[in-house]
């Protein structure tokens, strides 16, 4: 599929593009590396979350947010 017929595609088939290749990548994580300013957001995040600033959703329910987004 070409990036011009990616781009006529409704948010909701994008997403559901996103979601398998976010699965596929998952499942070969030992080939992807992360850029460094990347281990220092999680490492933010890490710290705002344990300080109570911030809390977290659960991956389902924000998915299904998401989706209603776009829907």
């Amino acid at each position: 599929m070409s990036f011009a017929e990616l781009r006529q595609l409704s948010p909701a088939e994008k997403l559901k593009i996103i979601e398998a290749l976010w699965s596929d990548l998952a499942q070969k994580d030992e080939l992807v590396t992360n850029p460094d300013w990347h281990q220092e957001e999680l490492s933010n995040t890490g710290k705002e979350f344990d300080a109570g600033r911030i809390k977290s959703v659960d991956w389902q329910e924000a998915k299904k947010e998401l989706r209603k987004r776009f829907e």
